[in-house]
């Protein structure tokens, strides 16, 4: 995707999230993270469990106010709104969560679920309309009529989290933080789920963050990917480039990690390994994150923090094996 002559929707700067543990230890969830997004473009953030991408995606809808740096949402600093300002980027911006078990009020009936955010933003609307606008959204996440009056504890999984996707387009947003929507959902749902955002997205012209840890599901979804590791940045491109051409050391061995269906295929490949354990991110040294654990660490890795260079098309990388 060509992004050279656009303007991004959303462009993150250097930003980071600290959770103070006691006077001595910090806890650096996200620690410089700098990318851009793109109007219309789904960008995949991947990385392993603890890495900071939920607190990435949770920053950017001011569920987490960052410790420092900049979220520009449409030329402006969400940390900076206030009134109806901050009200409209509220209406803007939506999440759809990770556990459609945990994020959905089991006293609301799903009319007052998908409701709340509409009565909200439209303080005039009539129960009819209001109810005709609930439906609409449903409908078009695979659900009706019968459904509206009962309550999350009577639904499966995936249609909990098909309330969830029909509560975060109610108010009409432009860019959605999908937070591993798929990950607690049986397998044969999570491609019903799959296609059914990226129908939604050409529908209404929406911008996705997507969150995961699969990285064939990212593949399938995304336009760009970034690579996160210990709450920094390693590697992002489009997604064809990073999947044929991986350069970071801890890319290679995400997707040699993935699994592959054909077994004579699997049987001759060789699954890259690295050794050791992910490092705390409580205090972390001021050098590279992977270094401990990558193969091709030099002295240098252990000594300062690469910073993401252009390796052209907008391949960017974050190591010092590429100078």
């Amino acid at each position: 995707m060509d992004n050279q002559n656009r303007t991004p929707i959303l462009e993150v700067k250097d930003l980071c999230k600290h959770f103070r543990i006691n006077k001595k230890a910090t806890l650096k969830a996200v620690d410089g993270v700098s990318f851009n997004i793109f109007e219309g473009e789904t960008v995949g953030l991947v990385g392993e469990s603890g890495c900071g991408k939920s607190t990435t995606g949770k920053c950017l809808v001011r569920l987490y106010e960052p410790t420092s740096g900049e979220v520009i949402y449409k030329g402006k600093d969400i940390t900076k709104l206030k009134g109806e300002e901050k009200k409209a980027f509220c209406k803007d911006v939506q999440m759809i969560f990770q556990n459609p078990y945990s994020s959905l009020n089991p006293r609301m009936t799903v009319k007052e679920i998908v409701g709340e955010g509409i009565k909200v933003h439209n303080p005039g609307i009539s129960d009819k309309e209001l109810e005709e606008k609930v439906l609409g959204l449903l409908e078009k996440v695979g659900l009706n009529k019968d459904h509206m009056s009962r309550f999350s504890h009577e639904f499966s999984g995936g249609q909990r989290q098909r309330i969830g996707i029909a509560r975060a387009l109610a108010v009409d947003p432009k860019f959605i933080v999908c937070d591993e929507p798929i990950s607690a959902l049986d397998v044969s749902i999570q491609a019903q789920v799959l296609n059914m955002l990226k129908e939604l997205q050409k529908e209404f012209g929406l911008t996705y963050l997507f969150v995961a840890h699969d990285l064939s599901v990212v593949k399938f979804i995304s336009d760009r990917v970034i690579v996160m590791y210990l709450g920094t940045i390693v590697e992002y491109a489009d997604a064809e480039e990073l999947y044929a051409n991986p350069m970071h050391p801890y890319t290679k061995v995400l997707l040699s990690s993935i699994p592959e269906a054909d077994p004579d295929i699997a049987k001759n490949s060789q699954r890259l390994t690295v050794k050791g354990e992910i490092p705390s991110p409580i205090n972390p040294k001021p050098c590279c994150r992977f270094a401990e654990r990558c193969p091709n660490a030099t002295e240098e890795c252990f000594k300062t923090m690469p910073e993401l260079k252009d390796l052209g098309n907008g391949h960017m990388i974050a190591c010092h094996l590429y100078k």
